[in-house]
């Protein structure tokens, strides 16, 4: 069998996807969680076995215990959370080659999970760099440029530095700037003569908390995590969780119901994002040697938030505006089913 194995390896799960050489998924299954920087090696092993084992009941008639000779991969792609150096790319691949039967070297292929998401760059012949833009409860940006190897290298990225100090356009972010909002159109009104605007959001947000004035909101901001089972479910959450757990609700009041105040906040929020891509794009220099062009480019979104075509919509629009038009768009919604397809599409390069 040739078979292509691509594997994406999260803090909660590990999600296994296998291809036939024509592109066909003929197996997938999960197995437990796969953070390299949480788990130690043997645990992450353990985790992968489980699901690529269980992945191989699709293409296979009879049971496979892995390893096995000779090897049913022609190939096998690994986005592993916690990789994020060469030293940890060294460490786990010689376990991998051995599970797999796969020789070190170009036709298995090792790196953070972030790297599935510029899957689609194997898709598009004519590009050769990806910028993946991650929207879910935080947000990340990394670009990618495909070497004539077939290999992915990475160019720079912006982000990833959690709620305190970024997630900029991710869920948090979308939540705080709502409450805030809400705050700032109220102390407004206390020295205009007249109200604060009415919307829709601003009473769903108030009805969330089980409040009636915006400011009892700051209360059920900042108030520390209760372990009491009578309290409100949002007190028994992380104050951060309070917030993201309002972008939901946002999004319904900006595309359903076309509120104002929504819509207001999400392109805030988008724009913010925007900028943040933007410190990634240009062109080229002796002094900026690493900057990407977006029109040689494909943008891989993938998150809860850029799922949402109108939000993902006002990204681009941002980016637009500002001189940067993408070649490629692609929104990547399973990156292991993705990573498996590009790893067929793009397998002439690197073998």
């Amino acid at each position: 069998m040739s078979l292509y194995l691509c594997c994406d390896c999260g803090g909660s799960k590990t999600s296994a996807v296998i291809c036939n050489a024509s592109g066909e998924i003929v197996g997938r299954a999960p197995g437990g969680p796969s953070n390299f920087a949480y788990h130690s090696l043997e645990a992450v092993i353990a985790a992968i076995r489980t699901a690529v084992t269980d992945a191989l009941k699709g293409p296979s008639v009879e049971p496979v215990s892995l390893p096995v000779s000779p090897s049913p991969f022609a190939a096998a792609w690994f986005g592993i959370s916690g990789i994020d150096s060469p030293a940890a790319v060294d460490a786990i691949s010689p376990a991998l080659s051995t599970l797999l039967g796969i020789p070190l070297g170009p036709r298995l292929m090792v790196a953070n999970d972030t790297h599935l998401l510029a899957a689609p760059i194997r898709m598009h012949p004519d590009v050769s760099y990806a910028v993946t833009v991650i929207g879910g409860t935080g947000s990340n940006v990394v670009t990618f440029r495909e070497t004539a190897e077939g290999q992915l290298e990475e160019l720079g990225r912006i982000g990833g530095w959690g709620w305190i100090l970024g997630d900029e356009g991710g869920g948090f972010h979308v939540g705080r700037e709502t409450v805030r909002r809400l705050l700032i159109e109220h102390d407004s009104a206390s020295v205009l003569s007249t109200p604060a605007r009415e919307s829709t959001l601003k009473q769903r947000v108030l009805e969330s908390f089980g409040v009636k004035g915006v400011l009892d909101l700051l209360t059920e901001v900042h108030v520390p995590p209760v372990a009491s089972t009578d309290a409100a479910a949002h007190r028994l959450m992380p104050r951060e969780k309070r917030l993201s757990s309002l972008a939901p609700l946002v999004f319904k009041c900006a595309f359903e119901d076309h509120d104002a105040l929504a819509v207001d906040v999400l392109q805030t929020c988008s724009s913010i994002l925007a900028s943040r891509i933007v410190v990634l794009l240009g062109e080229r220099s002796d002094a900026a040697p690493r900057l990407v062009r977006a029109q040689e480019a494909v943008i891989c979104f993938g998150g809860s938030l850029v799922g949402v075509e109108g939000y993902r919509n006002m990204v681009l629009n941002h980016l637009s505006a500002q001189g940067h038009t993408f070649a490629h768009v692609e929104f990547v919604d399973d990156a292991a089913a993705t990573g498996a397809l590009g790893l067929v599409k793009g397998l002439s390069l690197f073998i």
